[in-house]
């Protein structure tokens, strides 16, 4: 299936709107239409940061009629942000959102787990690992070509077969002003998917996303209604459905602390899933930031000591990014540096 026509949505942040990102979304609309695809704004996606804060609905509202609208192939997320999980009522009091859902493509990450999760509440299958500021509009000459491997795959097929690793990893940019355009990133070795624990082959579907996001659903810290409105929608899976599923785990821009990181790792171990997945995939810190402590931590915390673990998988908040289809079939092989995708 080839992608005709996009429907970018801000379900997160409001960013897109801003005057100050204008070059990086001209960039964007630009590689888009040289594949020859329509792409449209949903209505609300460009209003700016701070009338999509005070307005969870009209972000909600983009997400359903993007849905519902038979000529929209594929639904691409802007960015991500820290609050969608206030798009649950809209999405979820009047079963608005199943109402109006059908198989499409939607492609997002960071906080997007929370809008991945809410899909998969209605039987969606989604894609994980990259969104349209931080990829599509990527300031260097082309999109990063590993990045752009997997964005035209998907583009072109409506599906991924199978992700390996980067040859290269980047250093995340600092600057995103006009004087950054065709400015390349500076790129190191990468050094493959790592097993550290468990064995190299194991299979399931794969759920998961940005562990900061996933620990908003437990913890009250960043936004005092978060657990509340999760638990009141049973956002995230029972252990029952977690149940041979592959876990993913990635960390977030804000390059969380070894104290918090473990915290986080904790809460997921009290809830359980460790015990019933039958798999874990982390994806590489940001910059590389805490490597060696993140990894340290997984080993002294997940009391199943049978459990497979795979290390740095190019994912989420670190570049390049591969797609990671959620809901599929995935077969690890880390002997052969390579994860298949079977309907």
């Amino acid at each position: 299936m080839k992608v005709k026509k996009i429907g970018i949505v801000s379900l997160s942040s409001g960013i897109l709107g801003e005057d100050f990102v204008s070059h990086e979304v001209k960039i964007g609309i630009e590689r888009l239409k040289k594949y020859g695809i329509e792409v449209e704004f949903l209505p609300n996606s460009t209003k700016g940061i701070e009338f999509l804060k005070n307005n969870p609905k009209a972000r909600a509202k983009d997400l359903i009629d993007a849905f519902k609208d038979d000529s929209i192939d594929m639904i691409l997320c802007a960015i991500g942000g820290d609050d969608t999980y206030r798009l649950l009522p809209y999405l979820f009091e009047n079963n608005e959102l199943e109402m109006a859902v059908k198989q499409k493509i939607f492609l997002g990450f960071s906080d997007t787990t929370m809008n991945h999760f809410m899909l998969n509440k209605v039987g969606i299958k989604t894609f994980y690992g990259q969104a349209f500021l931080p990829d599509v509009c990527e300031l260097s000459k082309e999109m990063l070509p590993y990045s752009k491997h997997f964005f035209e795959e998907l583009i072109n097929n409506g599906e991924i077969k199978e992700i390996y690793s980067s040859d290269v990893w980047y250093n995340e940019r600092e600057d995103f002003s006009q004087k950054a355009i065709g400015i390349s990133m500076e790129e190191h070795y990468n050094r493959g998917f790592e097993l550290i624990r468990g064995n190299a082959k194991f299979e399931g579907k794969i759920l998961g996303g940005c562990l900061d996001s996933i620990f908003d659903i437990f913890d009250n810290s960043r936004y005092e209604d978060t657990v509340y409105l999760c638990q009141k929608y049973n956002l995230f899976p029972s252990l029952d459905e977690w149940k041979n599923k592959i876990l993913l785990l990635e960390t977030s821009e804000e390059r969380p602390k070894p104290e918090l990181f473990r915290k986080m790792i904790l809460k997921l171990e009290e809830y359980g899933i460790f015990d019933v997945v039958s798999g874990l995939i982390i994806g590489k810190p940001q910059n590389e930031e805490y490597y060696e402590e993140y990894k340290q931590i997984l080993l002294d915390e997940i009391k199943n000591k049978d459990l497979s673990i795979v290390y740095n998988i190019n994912v989420g908040h670190s570049t390049p990014r591969c797609i990671i289809p959620f809901g599929v079939n995935a077969k690890v092989d880390i002997e052969r540096q390579i994860i298949e995708f079977k309907e």
